[in-house]
């Protein structure tokens, strides 16, 4: 993989990004026509015409990054309502699609750590985009996901990281799509401006954003359209699967994790628990983690299962290790198991 390199205005970083993945979001559409299908029912143009009342409530909480969205629709030579419906690809599918991920915060000898694994669908792959975006009107930070879409997994210049656990759940409100989120997420100058974007701007369909900053505090958030659950470091860590498991929020919404979310829930407070206090930590160490197989094939670093169906069958797509300290990114493309080898940028301290 190679990092894209974004700049300049809204439109400017749209346009950039849609001329330099136009391919990838092409490709991209496809693979969300075939998911739409496969899991609720639903063609392209009938997952646009669900997106449409996604875009009021982006008018009202973060109308810039429409701007943006036109431009990425321009590039690729598509609609906006294209690249709309890329973006709130969770909340059109959230009844029934659920990927697996593995995140974990970790502050170490006043150094702070993000990590997880990203699992979805394998033809999805090949689609994975690394952008470094420096706006003229936001941090400079990097991201990585998926082409034609806003944000995933990322940190910025001022040493604000996120990472994403996808929550399977029949509740959408009132808020920001997931993914739109998490880009405003990635472009807070604090923890408290991150929070906020949960808080205030509010997400419309349930998720977990593992938030953490270069001065050594983190805090998982259980986002949905009410008041986000907040799960605070113990002994220096915040782990997450893809269940609810704060009660101010199990109380109020309804998920359906797979059976493994808390299997490997588990085996990473086990894995994290064991790293004594005044034990090394770097990429290559966290990167094990990432790559642990214990309940093969449904571990950490995920694998493909002939035993599932053909649609629900997720698989790690990237693994990504992030010293928010220092401001460096580490990427391994494909299972974290597979390859020492990996994608890095630093940051400039913000």
């Amino acid at each position: 993989m190679q990092i894209t390199h974004l700049s300049g205005s809204r439109r400017d970083i749209g346009l950039g990004h849609g001329r330099a993945h136009a391919p990838l979001i092409h490709a991209s559409i496809e693979v969300y026509d075939r998911l739409f299908g496969d899991f609720v029912g639903l063609d392209w143009p009938q997952a646009r015409r669900q997106a449409e009342r996604f875009g009021g409530m982006i008018e009202q909480r973060f109308p810039a990054i429409l701007e943006e969205m036109a431009g990425i629709a321009e590039g690729a030579g598509l609609e906006l309502a294209d690249i709309l419906t890329l973006n709130c690809r969770s909340e059109i599918s959230l009844t029934q699609a659920s990927g697996g991920c593995s995140a974990f915060a970790l502050e170490r000898a006043g150094t702070q750590w993000l990590a997880q694994n990203w699992d979805w669908r394998a033809d999805q792959l090949d689609n994975v985009v690394a952008l470094h975006i420096e706006g003229d009107d936001a941090p400079p930070l990097v991201s990585i996901g998926e082409a034609g879409m806003v944000a995933k997994i990322g940190m910025n210049a001022h040493g604000i990281g996120v990472c994403l656990n996808a929550i399977r759940s029949r509740t959408c409100g009132e808020g920001l799509p997931i993914h739109v989120a998490l880009r405003k997420i990635l472009e807070s100058p604090d923890l408290a401006s991150a929070r906020a974007v949960a808080t205030d701007s509010r997400v419309c369909s349930p998720a977990h954003f593992l938030v953490a900053s270069a001065d050594g505090q983190a805090v998982g958030l259980e986002v949905h359209p009410g008041e986000p659950g907040a799960l605070s470091p113990r002994d220096g860590a915040v782990t997450h699967t893809n269940h609810l498991y704060d009660a101010a929020v199990t109380c109020r919404v309804e998920d359906f994790p797979r059976p493994d979310s808390r299997s490997r829930l588990e085996r990473l407070n086990t894995l994290l628990g064991g790293l004594a206090e005044d034990a090394p930590v770097d990429e290559a160490r966290l990167f094990e983690i990432l790559a642990d197989h214990q309940h093969h094939p449904l571990s950490i670093c995920r694998h493909f299962n002939p035993d599932q169906p053909a649609e629900e069958r997720m698989e790690t797509l990237f693994g990504v290790v992030m010293n928010l300290t220092e401001r460096r990114l580490t990427l391994r493309h494909g299972k974290p198991c597979e390859s020492t080898d990996g994608l890095t940028l630093t940051l400039p301290v913000d």
